[in-house]
């Protein structure tokens, strides 16, 4: 990996913006995101089949999150149709010519009203199983070829809380090079297969802060901590409590929800 790190990073990035529209950017430029924290310092944090698990306990699942379905037919879907009688985002339906059938990220409340479409066969679950982006710009966290994750199959992976000490080795560099290096302002390298933190030889490394896992709602359509990792407790901003506007991008303003509660 690291003899290729540079490679790795760049193929990540590319993945990363093409997908997401979203590059590297300096401090006082980046945009501020809304995301449910899903995983606390001192969680072990981990994604089986989609659900997410912190301490080997499954988390409820949000009322309002999306997964992706696979919608095998007998013939066309109406994206406008299916727009203004279930609210179904045009861009987030997607033919699927490889298994012959539409990608849509719906709930599961509407995955139960498109079943009942006479022009529908079967909907099951989209998901990528570990291993699936082998070969590929690798562009799950830690975007390392030896760890096999995928959204959907995530982990186990440790949360640093402050004050932490934790073994380092090459195996679990990965992990935590970012936070180390990045969040923590340290010089870190790998010379000769030994780890060097500000120029000392280091077997462990002392956390600063804590660390949290962030997802979005829309569980196939976010760009959260399964792309780029932990989010450290001086990224926080805040909790969200309102929205102050709302526009559809296919409708247009949406009063319904203009100066609600963030539910």
């Amino acid at each position: 990996f690291w003899a290729n790190k540079a490679k790795y990073e760049a193929a990540a990035r590319g993945f990363f913006e093409k997908r997401y529209g979203i590059k590297a950017r300096p401090l006082d430029k980046r945009e501020n995101y809304i995301k449910r924290c899903i995983g606390m310092p001192g969680d072990v944090f981990e994604i089986r089949e989609g659900l997410v698990y912190a301490n080997d306990v499954k988390i409820d699942w949000p009322e309002y999150a999306q997964m992706e379905y696979l919608v095998k037919t007998n013939g066309q879907l109406n994206p406008k149709l299916l727009k203004e009688q279930y609210d179904l985002n045009p861009s987030d339906i997607n033919f699927d010519s490889e298994n012959e059938g539409y990608l849509i990220s719906m709930p599961e409340e509407t995955v139960e009203a498109i079943q009942k479409l006479g022009v529908v066969n079967d909907i099951s679950l989209s998901l990528k199983e570990k291993g699936s982006y082998a070969g590929t710009s690798m562009p799950i966290f830690p975007n390392d070829p030896n760890y096999d994750w995928t959204e959907d199959n995530f982990g186990p992976l440790y949360i640093p809380k402050k004050g932490d000490v934790i073994d380092l080795d090459l195996a679990n560099l990965p992990l935590y090079e970012r936070a180390i290096e990045v969040y923590e302002a340290n010089a870190l390298e790998v010379k000769d297969g030994k780890i060097y933190i500000n120029g000392e030889l280091a077997k462990s490394y002392t956390f600063k802060q804590d660390y949290f896992m962030l997802m979005g709602d829309n569980r196939h359509h976010s760009a959260d901590s399964r792309f780029w990792g932990f989010v450290p407790e001086d990224h926080v901003v805040g909790e969200a409590v309102f929205i102050w506007f709302s526009k559809d991008p296919y409708t247009g303003i949406r009063w319904d929800r203009v100066f609600s509660l963030v539910k």
